[in-house]
């Protein structure tokens, strides 16, 4: 603290005490007035000739600004730099900025309303104000309410006591001017700096010996580790015991329609809708090749086929009993699959399945042709 003056300080037991004595300790034009007070008191502001604060102005154009410039930035990126057509509609399509337009307009007066007011209006980073090293803090803050006349830019303290003891005032105090260093000296930057330095240091290396030793744990969660569920896998955390929802009643998704039957005896009775027509068996030779022939060759009997090197069984086609499967059966284990063949519903579309099952039937009339011949 210096030897200046920076107030003088006088309590009064009431707040109508107080208000009275504004306007004649305000007449004799001492300085500047200030009011200490344990919670707001109505016609204070007016009374002390304070103007309203300006946080409020501040906080709106900051704002205005910040979405301003974000539909600036937003139209530069989507219909000048890299215009993309998204959904049909044009790059200029404002209706799809307003969300960050809205996060931007928070972020600018947000900053605002907290820098402004710290900085710009408590003038931080002035942290000692002598009222907070003053011996009326404590009654201040509980049950009495001060008046300071302070100094704007000298104070004769002398008459400011007498005028507040004049007013009514008891507890008359004196406080003296802080010390106001500069603050930004190099010697504190530099601190701060090396403090900052020290900080990243020893947490970086703190964090990467605990990956180190402890790489599995929560909520240290790596890809490899995640947990995962098939499309309708079983799953015991829902209550219809499912890993995935099911279609909304009355639903079906573009190109995988639902097959209908729940069994393999029940999709027995299902028709295929593809006709016999040169188109149908090409797409179906396609799929079949790409998908089918790797196992169960290109004839479908197991010859010739990958798995055959070595020495895996898979399902001859040709034999008598998928002879004797109607094509919905046929259709049925493409989808869902069966023993060691996995689901192709994922992979193939569904006149895809369908053309394949034309498909294995072609082959197995061929089949036939050849064995009557042999007769």
């Amino acid at each position: 603290m210096s030897d200046q003056a920076f107030a003088v300080l006088g309590l009064f037991d009431s707040a109508d005490a107080l208000m009275a004595a504004i306007p004649q300790v305000k007449a004799r034009k001492l300085g500047r007035l200030e009011a200490y007070t344990p919670y707001p008191i109505h016609g204070m502001d007016e009374a002390l000739d304070l103007r309203r604060s300006p946080l409020g102005g501040m906080v709106l154009v900051m704002g205005i600004l910040g979405a301003i410039t974000t539909l600036g930035f937003e139209y530069w990126m989507s219909a000048v730099d890299y215009p993309i057509v998204t959904g049909g509609k044009a790059p200029w399509s404002w209706e799809a900025f307003v969300p960050i337009m809205f996060e931007v307009t928070v972020l600018f007066a947000t900053f605002t309303a907290g820098l402004g007011m710290l900085l710009l209006l408590n003038k931080l980073p002035f942290f000692g104000h002598p009222i907070l090293a003053s011996k009326a803090i404590r009654s201040i803050t509980r049950d009495r309410f001060a008046l300071a006349v302070e100094a704007d830019p000298e104070l004769d303290a002398e008459a400011a006591s007498a005028a507040l003891r004049a007013a009514g005032a008891h507890d008359i105090e004196l406080l003296a001017a802080p010390d106001r260093a500069p603050f930004l000296t190099s010697d504190f930057i530099l601190r701060a700096l090396g403090g900052i330095a020290a900080a990243c240091l020893v947490s970086g290396f703190v964090m990467f010996w605990a990956i180190k030793l402890f790489p599995v744990l929560p909520p240290m969660s790596h890809m490899q580790d995640q947990p995962r569920l098939g499309a309708q896998q079983g799953n015991a955390f829902f209550t219809d015991g499912r890993g995935m929802r099911m279609p909304v009643p009355g639903t079906v998704a573009r190109d995988y329609l639902p097959l209908g039957a729940a069994t393999q005896a029940e999709a027995a009775a299902l028709p295929n809708p593809l006709p016999r027509t040169q188109a149908v068996f090409a797409l179906g030779k396609a799929a079949f090749t790409d998908r089918c022939a790797v196992c169960h060759g290109p004839l479908g009997d197991g010859a010739g086929s990958l798995t055959a090197a070595y020495t895996a069984k898979p399902a001859n086609l040709q034999a008598q009993q998928f002879r004797d499967y109607p094509d919905g059966k046929i259709y049925w284990v493409i989808v869902n699959g069966k023993n060691a063949m996995p689901s192709h519903a994922a992979d193939l579309t569904l006149d895809q399945r369908w053309a394949v099952v034309h498909h294995v039937r072609a082959l197995q009339r061929a089949q036939n042709a050849k064995d009557e011949d042999l007769r």
